[in-house]
């Protein structure tokens, strides 16, 4: 059985600083995060759209799939054309960081500091 006093991490206390911590980081983590905007752009191949191409092996996969569900291409064609749908996306994704004051980012960048030392110092034997 376990001995009642230990904390996170198995330490005696520090069960208060683990979760004042977690509360830092989630939060200066939600502002930080609240101020970065994610878009997308056209996919595209000598100036024409080329998301339509990137279906071409998953479509030719899933189509020999269905003739013979034991078909190491069809499978491959499927992986490979659901792995260039994926890559493709997260290729494409365009992030920025909105304009914010200083203090703003001193603040959500010190909550987020400030929480990953409190639960540092609660994870460690005192």
């Amino acid at each position: 059985m376990t001995d009642p006093r230990t904390g996170p991490g198995g330490t005696p206390g520090g069960l208060s600083g683990f979760l004042a911590g977690l509360a830092l980081v989630v939060g200066g983590g939600y502002l930080i995060l609240n101020q970065v905007t994610v878009t997308t752009s056209f996919w595209s191949l000598y100036g024409y759209n080329a998301f339509g191409l990137s279906l071409i092996p998953l479509l030719v996969g899933i189509g020999i799939l269905f003739f013979n569900g034991k078909s190491i291409a069809g499978w491959f064609l499927t992986g490979a054309g659901t792995l260039i749908i994926l890559l493709g996306v997260i290729t494409h994704l365009q992030i920025f960081f909105q304009a914010t004051s200083l203090f703003n980012t001193l603040l959500m960048l010190g909550a987020l500091a400030a929480g990953l030392g409190l639960i540092a110092r609660s994870l460690r034997s005192s």
